[in-house]
């Protein structure tokens, strides 16, 4: 595990750019991914970058995402002031994101209800997700009576409400198949259906906590794209290009 920092002045465009970039070790890293993940910052200003931005930048990623043993290596490496207030919570965090992620919902939100307090009451779209995963679980595993039940106890309730109608719908429809992955709802068995809860799950908590729900460098990206689509608006062909992150990763 380690890391690297380079500067290099673009000539073309007369600023610094500063990239610095992290390797860590495949045990912090999601499931779906190879062995490893890089997290790279590429930072343009036309003054000296300073630093310790560069750092809370990077920081803000590995700890909204729970890399906690690749937080501590930084910390160490950087030299950096531990973050106690997010790092409290941040294994616990991890373990729920996990159990939402293999399909172990019920734990979830019993893990969920013990670190923020009345969020899932609060927030029905959520736990009307993580309630969803469950019954999916069941339906993988043929369990069709107690998915049954568990749908008649559980997610029934919120068909009072229209929004939750359809997707109740899409749900039951599952116990209609013998294959259900092979359904024209195969998409809510997905690993990604499983992601978008945990992720949401996930930001839910760090917003109870008073924390941001999103990463610096997410929300840079965010802001680079919107400004660069506002140049291009304004002077056309003569403007920056909109702002691409896949043609900027091949750069």
């Amino acid at each position: 595990m380690g890391f690297y920092k380079r500067r290099r002045w673009d000539e073309t465009m007369g600023k610094v750019e500063v990239v610095i970039a992290c390797k860590c070790t495949s045990r912090e890293s999601n499931p779906d991914l190879a062995s490893y993940i890089w997290a790279s910052i590429s930072i343009c200003l036309l003054q000296a970058v300073n630093d310790n931005d560069i750092h809370s930048i990077v920081m803000s990623y590995l700890v909204h995402n729970c890399f906690k043993e690749t937080v501590e290596s930084f910390i160490a490496c950087t030299g950096m002031k531990q973050p106690t207030d997010h790092l409290e919570d941040m294994e616990k965090r991890k373990r729920i994101y996990q159990f939402a992620l293999e399909g172990n919902a019920l734990r979830a939100i019993e893990l969920t209800e013990q670190l923020a307090t009345n969020l899932l009451e609060k927030n029905k779209d959520l736990h009307f997700d993580l309630l969803s995963l469950h019954f999916v679980e069941l339906v993988c595993s043929r369990k069709c009576t107690e998915a049954l039940e568990f749908a008649q106890m559980k997610l029934t309730p919120f068909g009072k409400e229209q929004k939750y109608v359809v997707k109740l719908e899409d749900f039951m429809a599952l116990l209609a198949y013998e294959e259900p992955e092979k359904s024209p709802m195969f998409h809510l068995l997905s690993l990604e259906y499983r992601q978008h809860v945990a992720d949401s799950l996930n930001r839910a908590i760090l917003a109870h906590a008073n924390h941001p729900t999103y990463t610096a460098m997410e929300r840079l990206i965010q802001q680079t794209a919107v400004v660069r689509e506002c140049l291009n608006q304004e002077h056309g062909k003569d403007g920056p290009q909109s702002f691409s992150l896949k043609d900027f990763l091949k750069s």
